[in-house]
């Protein structure tokens, strides 16, 4: 009874939020695999069946954005655990930060040539974007995400006297683009890619290229991730995870709240104007609805993701519940490990050199049941590598050249240094 009264202390490793990333990493396979991980084109996409159709459409509405959107919000989270742990055990942790970001920055290099949709390089950036944004108080950060969430990076994009703010509307061609999309790839019969290194070429330079662009010119998705990073960084200041399992009531409050906010927002989205422009055209007028209509959707991809993270975390507090979704908490200590080898595994089924000629002509149903398989597998290897070692792979040396020192690795190298420090103590 006593774990149901007393908060967690600030030391001790949260398990929920373990457990959350890796049902976070859930959603990203699966939104990959029906992308094919970038490398083959989804415009046009015939589905054989109804159950493909109906697959493309669960994905396009609960998956995609949402889960990406959760991870994203746990790196904030967790920029602000190992600065505060830092600063409990009175050091200053923020030029050991930067020199971390700097370290993914390179892991992220390398998972970008497997594939462009990699996300690390970006993260790695935002990273040294939240060492500077840590003095500020919460009330200026929150100011900052509204500011990013509305979309005002993108109206200095378009020009503010490009902006229209009666009620014309503009005839031009509408380009349907999917939320956390980027441009399109040239698919798997491409010459270009034929080989691992031709594709990591194209990948580093000409599809990344054309990521930022869609993600930072033409749509509001990269500075979406900003604001999330910002958000787990303050509800870290808040110390919310640290009483989330004797808060039980709130949680569920704050996951009706969310899901109340994110039907009010879809249907005010539903009822707004058709508008035929999108922000994908730069250099000509835009109407304002189209940005109010661009903001709308950005707020309803945070409060479903929300309302998705919130319905977990209240299912984690049912015991019942909770020894079953443990299963994803070394899945998430993992979670680098994970998804890069996602992204390589990704890489290896949908590429030209890889086996794309098989897996890119897949339905959405048998791609989704694929995604699954596959994230079985990890949690099995998860699960069974973690009892006999401290870290993934992926952490164990990002951990190591944080503190240019190797770091234990196995669980029988951890005992023994604590038996040796034991020892050193008793002399």
């Amino acid at each position: 009874m006593r774990e149901n009264t007393i908060a967690l202390p600030p030391s001790q490793r949260i398990t929920v939020i373990d457990a959350l990333r890796g049902f976070a990493l859930l959603g990203v396979i699966l939104m990959h695999m029906l992308d094919h991980f970038g490398y083959t084109s989804v415009s046009g996409v015939i589905f054989p069946s109804k159950w493909d159709g109906i697959i493309q459409w669960f994905t396009n509405t609960m998956i995609r954005g949402k889960f990406i959107s959760i991870f994203s919000f746990l790196f904030g989270l967790s920029f602000f655990i190992q600065m505060d742990r830092a600063s409990k055990k009175g050091f200053d942790f923020r030029g050991r930060f930067l020199w971390r970001m700097l370290l993914l920055f390179v892991i992220g290099l390398i998972g970008l040539s497997f594939t462009y949709v990699d996300i690390l390089t970006i993260y790695a950036v935002f990273g040294v974007v939240l060492v500077f944004l840590f003095p500020l108080k919460n009330w200026v950060l929150m100011l900052l995400v509204c500011l990013l969430l509305i979309g005002v990076p993108n109206w200095f994009i378009i020009g503010f006297d490009n902006i229209r703010f009666d009620n014309v509307v503009i005839e031009q061609p509408v380009v349907a683009v999917l939320p956390d999309m980027v441009e399109q790839s040239v698919g798997n019969n491409s010459p270009e890619s034929s080989t691992f290194f031709q594709s990591a070429k194209e990948n580093l330079t000409v599809k990344t290229l054309d990521k930022l662009k869609f993600q930072f010119i033409y749509s509001n998705t990269g500075y979406m991730i900003l604001a999330l990073f910002i958000m787990g960084f303050i509800v870290g200041r808040l110390r919310f995870f640290e009483q989330v399992h004797i808060r039980k009531k709130r949680n569920i409050v704050l996951f009706l709240l969310f899901l109340v906010s994110t039907f009010i927002l879809l249907m005010v989205i539903k009822l707004m104007p058709k508008v035929p422009v999108n922000l994908l055209t730069t250099g000509t007028e835009v109407p304002f609805i189209a940005l109010v209509i661009s903001a709308l959707n950005s707020l309803s991809t945070i409060t479903l993701s929300a309302t998705l993270a919130m319905g977990f975390i209240s299912l984690y507090q049912v015991a019942g519940i909770r020894r079953y979704l443990n299963l994803l908490t070394p899945y998430g200590r993992m979670g680098l490990t994970n998804y890069e080898m996602q992204n390589v595994m990704g890489a290896i089924l949908f590429s030209a050199w890889g086996f794309g000629s098989i897996f890119g002509s897949m339905g959405a149903a048998l791609l989704f049941v694929s995604g699954l398989i596959i994230y079985s597998l990890q949690v099995v290897v998860s699960e069974h590598w973690m009892k006999h070692f401290l870290y993934g792979p992926l952490e164990w040396l990002w951990r190591s050249g944080t503190y240019l020192k190797w770091q234990p690795f196995t669980r029988k190298q951890k005992s023994q240094k604590a038996e040796v420090i034991s020892q050193q103590r008793s002399i």
